[in-house]
């Protein structure tokens, strides 16, 4: 679990530096430059990644149950998981009316992502990890209301409706291949038994 917890640490604290130390990151980017600040910065965080994958394989043997969710919650979480690759997509794409509408895909999706996956798992390893996600995700929407607030352009600008189809093509397409094979594939267990 200690593994689990250092990348959750590294991987969500290396997200937030912009939210609870703002001038660090730009001090760094006037000292060392915008490309040793984007290296260092992908460097740690796919650190922190792979501890966050290696520990919570490690963990989901090591702990035990905090609740047990009633069978339904799965077919729910199943649903919020469309809707979550759906925004990731929308997020990664030109401003469509989904991502104007819903303000921070991305954001979202990891919201939606977290819960859902809260929804069906109640291992203590599963409610660490997708708890801190969920977290994360908070405090930075958070975070990027006061940025609005204090006149920062973050919210993204509408370019064309063809890019919500897109989103939703793309997010339909990744969700029916992590349902069918991908999600047992990388993360060893499957969504949706058959038979």
């Amino acid at each position: 679990m200690a593994i689990l917890v250092l990348g959750i640490l590294l991987f969500l604290g290396l997200h937030l530096i912009r939210v609870v130390a703002p001038g660090f990151r730009a001090g760094v980017i006037e000292r060392r430059g915008k490309g040793t600040w984007m290296g260092i910065y992908a460097i740690l965080s796919l650190i922190g990644l792979c501890l966050i994958i290696y520990g919570f394989g490690q963990a989901r043997s090591e702990t035990g149950m905090l609740y047990d969710p009633p069978v339904f919650m799965r077919h729910i979480a199943l649903l919020l998981m469309l809707f979550a690759f759906i925004f990731l997509a929308a997020g990664f794409l030109p401003a469509g009316r989904i991502a104007v509408a819903v303000k921070h895909p991305q954001v979202l999706s990891i919201k939606v992502w977290a819960l859902a996956h809260l929804l069906a798992n109640g291992e203590t390893s599963s409610v660490l990890l997708f708890g801190s996600f969920l977290a994360w995700a908070v405090i930075l929407r958070i975070s990027l209301k006061r940025r609005e607030r204090a006149g920062e352009r973050v919210l993204p600008v509408f370019k064309s409706a063809s890019n919500d189809v897109l989103a939703i093509i793309i997010g339909l397409v990744a969700y029916v291949l992590f349902v069918w094979k991908l999600h047992e594939w990388l993360i060893g267990v499957a969504p949706v038994v058959m038979g």
